[in-house]
């Protein structure tokens, strides 16, 4: 699948945010301007979107044993042109970034082809490259982007907590990181923190808590990490969608 980007490449976000991830290598961005920013690139038909969250498969590759996790996956190639689909491929991380679950291929639920299709992830990610293009060195921005796409389910049950970076404090071997908050339903905690290169220093914490509240992260300059989410009513459902979307260089 191939869909061409709109002409128009000039929407932005406010100077103020790409200031502030220029200077610290993160931001936290809230839903009102996310989507705001979002619609400039076609953004529509989010709650169609979001339902896909309850068709996830759950992942089988946790080290810690844990089942409270569920997730597909796909993988695209962006230039300034095209948006393109890659062939279904498994996900890997190197133990370097990933202690508990890296150093093994992890074949994950393909993203379907309704929404690896959708109006809402296509703006995202036109929206996510022309702001990871804005912000990469002209002398360093590459030809196309190779872009893994993650829709992550996390389930806290009464007995036990549901772990977001079950690997803790980490960065992900990638050039951009974008989370947005999809959906999140009678739970509690799930605080996003961001810390300097020495894993000791925090930055900056936040929450994500409504639909299209967003964190971007400059995966070279600083660690991320989101603390165990538990329910708020036990014995009723309790959970934290997100999308993740990351960038490296091709």
């Amino acid at each position: 699948m191939t869909s061409p980007l709109s002409p128009n490449a000039a929407h932005s976000l406010p100077q103020a945010i790409t200031d502030h991830l220029e200077h610290d290598g993160f931001t936290f961005l809230p839903a009102k301007q996310s989507r705001a920013w979002l619609e400039a690139y076609g953004l529509k038909d989010w709650d169609s979107f979001a339902a896909s969250w309850n068709h996830l498969g759950v992942d089988r590759y946790m080290a810690d044993g844990g089942r409270y996790r569920r997730r597909r996956y796909g993988t695209f190639s962006i230039t300034n042109e095209t948006i393109t689909r890659k062939q279904h491929q498994p996900h890997y991380q190197s133990r370097d970034y990933n202690l508990l679950n890296g150093g093994v291929e992890r074949w994950f639920s393909p993203i379907t082809d309704e929404i690896g299709q959708h109006s809402a992830l296509l703006a995202i990610l036109q929206a996510s490259s022309h702001m990871a293009d804005t912000l990469t060195p002209h002398e360093d921005t590459p030809t196309s982007w190779h872009v893994e796409v993650h829709q992550f389910r996390i389930e806290a049950a009464a007995e036990g907590t549901g772990h977001p970076t079950p690997e803790g404090m980490h960065r992900d071997g990638v050039d951009w990181v974008f989370v947005f908050m999809v959906n999140r339903t009678n739970i509690r905690e799930g605080v996003t923190s961001i810390h300097a290169l020495d894993k000791t220093s925090e930055l900056g914490s936040f929450t994500l808590t409504t639909p299209l509240d967003t964190a971007i992260v400059n995966d070279h300059r600083v660690y991320h990490g989101v603390t165990p989410v538990e329910p708020e009513t036990p014995g009723k459902p309790a959970y934290r969608d997100v999308l993740v979307v990351t960038l490296r260089y091709e």
